[in-house]
C-alpha cells in the first residue's frame, strides 16, 4: 500500500474541477503539501496507508476559499462608521482614523484578528491591500495561511510613505524581503485611478511586467467616481488604465459596479480579472457589479469581502450567497450565477486572478492541499438534497469545522491550531477605547 500523510474522508467532495460536480463518499489523499488523489473511499482504503485519517461523515469538502480583496488590518475598525456613502465614510471617518492609529502594531494586531476570522470561515488565501504589508506577511506566515500581500501605491503621504516614489521603493524592498516565504506572494496595489497619477501607474505597469506580479486596484467603484474622472480628464478610470497599458491579464480590478457594454468587451479582450465585493458594495450603496454579463462575456470573476470596516465581516460563505442572489436580481434571471458558478468564483476564479490557479483553487491531484470542510448536518442546512446548493444558499461560517493549507491542518473541529483566539480577542478589545475616543 502507498504511504501518505493524510487521508480525508468526506460525505461529499466538491472538487470545483470539473465544474458542477459533487462526489459522494470520496476521499482526498494528501502527502506533504500536495493532493495525491481524489477517489472513492473504498478505493482509497485499499490503495493508501495514511499516517493520519480524518473522517468527516456529514461534511462537504471543498477547495479553500480565496478572498480576492481584503484590507485585513481594518478589522480593528469594524463598526466604526456605518450607514454612510463611500465618500463620507472615507473622508470623514476612515482616513482620519487611519491617520491617527495606523502603525506596524495596528496592522499586526488587525491582521491577526482578520486571519483568525477568515480561517474559521474556510478562507485559506487572501489578497490584501494595506499599509505595512511586511507586517501582514509576517502574520500570515506565522498563522500558516496563504496570502498575496499588496504593495500599496498612492500619490499622497501616509504613515507608510511620503510620495509615490517612496511607495514604489518600499514596494520593491518588501517584495525582495518576502520572496523566501513559501505561502506569501506579492502584488502591486495602486489604490485607485483617482488616488494615483499617470507617472507612478506607468512605473507600476513596467515593474509588474518585469517581476510578473498582479496589479490589484479599486476601479469604477461608484458612479460618482466615474463622473468625476470624466469631468476632470475627459475619460473614465478604465479608459485611462487602457491608455496607460494597464488593461491586461495582470490587472485584478475590484468592485467594477459601473460598466458599459463596451467596458465589458474591453475587459474580456484584455483578459482582465474582476473581483466582486457584493456585501460591501451594497452596504455603501456603491452600485451593482454586472456579474452575469461579465461571466457571459468570458471575464474571470472572483469574490472578495473587502475590509471588515465596510462589510462588516469576512465570511466568504456569506459573500457566496449574496453574490449569487444579487446577480439574479440584477440580471432579472433566476438562473444567473448559479451555485456552482459562485463557488468557482470564490475558489478557482480567485486563484486565477492572483496567478495561483496552477497550485490552488480546486481539488486536483498535484495541487497543494488547501481544503475546507463544512458540516452540513446542522439544523440550518438540513435536510440535504443538493450539497452544493446548501453550501452556497444556506451554510454559514460557523459550520466550517476543519481547514488545511498546503497540507497543514490549521483548524480542527473548530479549534484554531496556530492562533490564540482568546489573546486575539483581548488585543482587539484593548484597541477599542483608543479608536473610539476620536470616532
Amino acid at each position: 500500500m502507498e504511504p501518505v500523510d493524510q487521508l480525508v474522508n468526506a460525505r461529499w467532495v466538491i472538487p470545483v474541477e470539473p465544474r458542477d460536480v459533487v462526489l459522494e463518499a470520496h476521499a482526498v489523499a494528501i502527502d506533504g503539501e500536495r493532493i495525491v488523489a481524489v477517489l472513492p473511499q473504498r478505493e482509497a482504503a485499499a490503495r493508501f496507508a495514511p499516517r493520519a485519517t480524518v473522517d468527516l461523515d456529514h461534511h462537504a469538502l471543498i477547495p479553500g476559499l480565496v478572498n480576492a480583496h481584503t484590507h485585513a488590518a481594518m478589522s480593528l475598525f469594524r463598526g466604526l462608521a456605518d450607514d454612510l456613502p463611500l465618500e463620507r465614510w472615507l473622508h470623514e471617518h476612515v482616513w482620519p482614523a487611519e491617520a491617527r492609529h495606523v502603525s506596524d502594531g495596528f496592522v499586526r494586531d488587525g491582521t491577526r484578528l482578520a486571519v483568525a476570522e477568515m480561517l474559521r470561515g474556510g478562507t485559506t488565501c487572501f489578497n490584501d491591500m494595506y499599509f505595512y504589508p511586511d507586517e501582514c506577511a509576517r502574520v500570515a506566515a506565522e498563522a500558516g495561511i496563504r496570502a498575496v500581500v499588496g504593495l500599496i501605491v498612492v500619490d499622497f503621504p501616509t504613515v507608510w510613505a511620503g510620495d509615490a516614489d517612496e511607495y514604489i521603493a518600499k514596494a520593491l524592498d518588501v517584495h525582495d524581503r518576502l520572496r523566501d516565504l513559501p505561502l506569501v506572494t506579492t502584488a502591486f496595489a495602486p489604490h485607485a485611478p483617482y488616488t494615483v497619477s499617470d507617472r507612478p501607474l506607468e512605473r507600476v505597469r513596467t515593474l509588474a511586467d518585469e517581476l510578473e506580479l498582479p496589479v490589484h486596484m479599486h476601479v469604477h467603484e461608484t458612479a460618482d467616481e466615474v463622473a468625476r474622472a470624466i469631468e476632470a480628464t475627459g475619460c473614465s478610470g478604465l479608459d485611462r488604465l487602457e491608455r496607460l497599458g494597464l488593461l491586461s491579464d495582470r490587472l485584478v480590478a475590484v468592485h467594477m459596479t459601473q460598466l458599459t457594454e463596451l467596458d465589458i468587451e474591453r475587459l474580456a479582450t484584455h483578459a482582465v480579472h474582476v473581483v466582486h465585493c457584493p456585501e460591501s458594495n451594497l452596504k455603501l450603496a456603491s452600485g451593482f457589479c454586472p456579474v452575469a454579463r461579465l461571466v457571459d462575456a468570458g471575464v474571470n470573476v472572483a469574490i472578495g469581502t473587502d475590509g471588515a470596516a465596510s462589510n462588516n465581516d469576512l465570511s466568504m460563505l456569506g459573500e457566496l450567497r449574496t453574490a449569487s442572489l444579487l446577480a439574479k436580481g440584477v440580471a432579472g434571471d433566476a438562473s444567473a450565477f448559479p451555485a456552482w458558478q459562485a463557488l468557482h468564483a470564490a475558489t478557482l476564479g480567485g486563484a486565477r486572478a492572483l496567478g495561483l490557479d496552477e497550485i490552488i483553487g480546486s481539488l486536483r491531484p498535484g495541487k497543494q492541499a488547501d481544503l475546507a470542510a463544512i458540516d452540513l448536518a446542522a439544523i440550518e442546512t438540513s435536510p440535504v438534497y443538493h450539497p452544493l446548493s446548501d453550501l452556497v444558499y444556506a451554510a454559514s461560517a460557523a459550520q466550517v469545522t476543519d481547514v488545511w493549507v498546503a497540507g497543514r491542518r490549521l483548524l480542527a473541529a473548530r479549534e484554531l491550531l496556530t492562533l490564540d483566539v482568546a489573546e486575539i480577542a483581548e488585543t482587539a478589545r484593548r484597541w477599542r477605547p483608543r479608536i473610539a475616543e476620536h470616532a
